[in-house]
Parts: structure tokens; sequence; C-alpha cells
């Protein structure tokens, strides 16, 4: 178990070109011992090559990496004391589903009776015990995804085990169930796990701190709530929730910011210059009735989900979309809707003002 430090740290694949392009930029973050983190964004944001610092496969070309305040940057791999999980199953085929779950042990020569118990327990908690014996070749490509990360999981004394999107290949409701089997050994060992992923879903249902990344950049770390209720930028409101947040125009009008054509408005905090101004609000936040705005528009298309369904609703040249009970509208309808006060937030170039 390690808490782990990313001093300065940066990275550029072409550090000595005239005009180096950083597929990181600088970055100081602190990740607890014990902790879970999701590194969340789209392709080429720059969180695969984090993990690979982090990793040792990867030598940043500045800062430094540090676990448990010892400076690691300059150690390979094989000398931080990790586990890795990749998005292809990295198994050995020749040998036995036990075989494979013991190699990690087997190569740091312990104890036959504790690799016993270890290979036991990990392949209890992952459905694999059935099949201890069954040769890797024939695994299914789920089962082999669950043989790699017990590879993984199976070592106690791991400083971290770095996740590179290895529930990708995996059915909806094994990833469920594999995102509940990681969180349990993370609160029963303390072993600190670092998740990459495209997928909010996964980062929002696994990690206690979900670290949000575009162009290289952390544009913003906290809970899964925090990021729900306060998206820093329009990137992370975008990005986060589904359907994503609702943004509309607006501008700066004696005291107060407003949105014309959605009629919504808020009262301007004090300083706020002119600019890119819009207003944003969350799908889940509008409701039938209730205190606050009124906000509403016609009904142009609705996506059923179970007792819920999402509705587009268009008022001149705004369109915004409402969480709401199944049945509520049809396409066509005219539909009116309320919006808590506190639930608008202000933006102003992108980024989150109140």
């Amino acid at each position: 178990m390690a808490r782990i430090e990313l001093d300065h740290l940066a990275h550029s694949y072409a550090p000595d070109a005239p005009d180096p392009a950083w597929a990181l930029r600088p970055i100081d973050m602190v990740w607890e011992d014990g902790g879970t983190y999701a590194l969340l964004g789209p392709s080429g944001c720059g969180k695969s090559t984090m993990l690979n610092i982090i990793s040792g496969l990867l030598r940043p070309s500045q800062g430094r990496v540090l676990f448990d305040g010892r400076d690691v940057t300059a150690l390979d791999t094989g000398r931080r004391n990790i586990a890795q999980v990749f998005q292809v199953p990295v198994i050995y085929t020749s040998m036995t589903v036990a075989q494979n779950l013991a190699f990690p042990l087997v190569c740091r020569k312990v104890a036959p009776a504790i690799i016993r118990r270890r290979v036991g327990d990990i392949a209890e908690r992952l459905g694999l015990a059935p099949h201890l014996q069954r040769s890797a070749v024939g695994l299914t490509a789920d089962h082999k995804q669950l043989v790699s990360l017990g590879r993984g999981l199976v070592r106690e004394d791991v400083s971290a085990i770095l996740l590179d999107e290895p529930l990708t290949v995996i059915d909806p409701q094994m990833k469920f169930e594999l995102r509940k089997i990681l969180k349990q050994i993370n609160e029963e060992f303390g072993i600190t796990m670092v998740l990459v992923t495209h997928d909010q879903n996964e980062a929002m249902t696994f990690a206690r701190t979900v670290v949000v990344m575009n162009h290289g950049e952390v544009v913003q770390a906290g809970t899964p709530q925090d990021l729900f209720e306060h998206p820093a930028t329009t990137h992370v409101g975008y990005f986060i929730g589904s359907p994503a947040m609702n943004f509309v125009e607006a501008r700066l009008e004696g005291g107060m910011v407003r949105a014309p054509a959605l009629g919504l408005a808020r009262a301007a905090p004090a300083g706020l210059a002119g600019g890119d101004l819009a207003l944003g609000f969350r799908p889940e936040h509008l409701a039938p009735d209730g205190p606050g705005q009124r906000v509403g528009g016609r009904v142009t298309r609705i996506w059923f989900e179970g007792l819920e369904e999402v509705a587009e609703i268009a008022r001149d040249d705004a369109t915004f979309r409402a969480r709401v009970p199944s049945g509520m509208f049809r396409t066509g309808d005219d539909a009116t809707l309320a919006l808590p006060d506190d639930r608008l937030l202000v933006y102003r170039e992108g980024r989150l003002v109140v």
C-alpha cells in the first residue's frame, strides 16, 4: 500500500522539439494510501500516459513520482512493487487457471501453503473456483480477463494496483459485480487502486476520487457527487452525467446573468466581467412542479429508460433535456418544468463562477 505523490509531473513524447506538444501538462497531486482513484477522460487526454509514468513503463519529461515519500521516478516497473491489469488479458495459455493465478507468488518464492490460500481466495471472489484446473487456452474472453485481473489481485504486499481499462471487454452485468469485488478488496486490504477509464459510470461507481482529464490537464478532481453537482468546467459538465449537463448562452444585464432563449436568470456574483457566459443545469434537477424558475418548450424527442424518461425540449433556438417520470410527456407536447434557483450555475469562458 502506498501514498502516491505526483510532483510537477509532465510529459512530451518529443520534448526536444522547438514547440513540444505536451501529452501531460504539469500536474501536482497526492493520492492517499488505500484510496480508490479513477482517471477519467476521452481518448488522448493523457490518462494512460499518467498511469504508465506511475507504473514505470514511461519516464516523465519532468517532475517526480513518489511512493510514501520515496522518489521512484528512475526505478523500473519491477522495483516499484505494483500490480498492473490491462485492457487486453495477460495470461499464459500453456498454464491452468490456478497456475496463472499463482504465477506472481511463485516468482516471489512465496510459501506453497500461502499460495494455495491466496489463489483459492481470489478464485472464489472472482467466480473462478470451478475453473481452476482448466487450461487457460480454452477460456472465454470474460474469463481470460478475470484471470488477468486475479493475477493483479493475488498479491497482498503490493504498493498499488493499476487498472488500465480492464473492464472494457467484459459484459455489463459482470462489470457491475467486478466493481463491487474491487471495492471489497480495497476496503479489506487497504490497497491503493487507480483505474483508467473513459466510462463515467465505471469511474463514478468505483472511485472515491475521480480525476477528470482533458488535453493533458487535470480539469477537476473530487468525489462523484462533487463532480456531478458542481462541475468546475463545461467539459466536466458534458462528460459527467447521462444525459450531459444543459448549457445555454447568457449575457450580463443589470446585475443579472440572463439566458433569454430559455427565460432563465441568476444574480451575477460580485465582480463578474462580461465575456463568454453560460448558464448550466442538470436534467435531473428539473421537476414537474416545485419552487424556482419555470422553463419550458415543445417536446421533440423522448428516450425510454424504465421508470424514467429523458425528454428533449426545444424553445426557439435553444434545446435542453430533462429526466422525468415515464409517460409524463409525449413527443409534440408543450412542457413546463421547475428549476430550483440554487441548481442554476454560472460559467464564464467555460469555467464555473458560481
